[in-house]
């Protein structure tokens, strides 16, 4: 059992596990530091995933498929601003509604593009990227992932775009004190509608990993993903890097679960490791981690 945790393939599973997670993870904190509370994480998702298997399926390229779960899980992102930044509804009532919807929409869109409702038909997966990339000698077999290799390229970049840039430091004091960086000529709207807008398209690029991981699109296959990663971005403390290290935990624990199946202990228990851990891990980060001082609240100008 310890050879098989410390096992290449291990290790290559746990990483490969942790990308759905990691996605909507960055994704949440973009949204967060400019002031939204983005519920909705599991939605997006679901809507990249099933965006990027229709595309694919039509185009039998797997770009095209990246490219529509990213559009999907955008497009979901902006009603979701339209509801919560332009009409200051509860944020946290509309990312339930969301994420109702987004599972109502794809049964619904399952069933007339594949007349199914439950599955999709099988899609080509990222055998297409490694036939082409894994002839290369060395590069090769570091970006036969590509998914893994953005992922750390999107966490450096969301760190460095966040602390070190003009962008980054007017989210943050939307985030922080909407009426503040309003006096200062920033518009609040804009702000909070682009980091909202960048939630959805992350979330989309992991929707549209998970689509192309298993091949095809399955009713609720994002089976929470979405509220983990919230939960890896809480932990994380609204830091990208942080927000990663956690879903790897996350996504390390769920390799686990599948590791640990077929020995002694009944796989009810086993299936309820992830879920105990986040709650543990809650329990004992969540008093010590200070979101942004506007987080969740709805913004009007003059209103101050």
């Amino acid at each position: 059992m310890i050879e098989s945790i410390f096992s290449l393939a291990f290790i290559a599973q746990g990483l490969r596990i942790s990308i759905p997670y990691i996605f909507p993870a960055l994704g949440a904190t973009y949204a967060e530091r400019g002031g939204v509370v983005n519920i909705a994480l599991e939605g997006m998702l679901l809507v990249g995933a099933f965006a990027a298997t229709v595309a694919t399926h039509l185009t039998d390229n797997i770009a095209a498929g990246v490219l529509a779960g990213v559009l999907a899980g955008a497009l979901l992102a902006l009603l979701h601003g339209a509801a919560t930044i332009s009409a200051r509804v509860n944020q946290i009532v509309v990312g339930i509604a969301l994420n109702l919807f987004a599972l109502g929409l794809t049964k619904f869109l399952c069933q007339l593009v594949f007349h199914s409702s439950s599955n999709s038909s099988r899609i080509a997966g990222l055998e297409q990227w490694t036939m082409i990339i894994g002839r290369l000698p060395v590069v090769g077999v570091l970006l036969e992932n590509p998914f893994l290799v953005l992922a750390l390229v999107a966490a450096i970049a969301a760190h460095v775009i966040l602390f070190r840039t003009r962008y980054g430091l007017r989210l943050r004091a939307v985030g922080e004190h909407p009426e503040a960086a309003d006096t200062l000529g920033i518009s609040v709207v804009k702000m909070r509608y682009s980091g909202l807008l960048v939630s959805g398209a992350l979330c989309g690029f992991g929707g549209a990993w998970l689509a192309l991981d298993q091949h095809s699109f399955t009713d609720g296959m994002t089976a929470g993903r979405g509220f983990i990663a919230l939960a890896a971005m809480i932990i994380g403390k609204w830091k990208p890097i942080q927000s990663v290290l956690a879903s790897l935990f996350f996504g390390f624990t769920e390799a686990l679960v599948i590791l640990l199946q077929g020995g002694p202990v009944p796989v009810q228990f086993i299936q309820m490791i992830p879920y105990v851990l986040t709650m543990i891990v809650l329990a004992g980060f969540i008093g010590r981690a200070t979101p942004p001082a506007a987080d969740g609240i709805p913004y009007e100008k003059g209103n101050s």
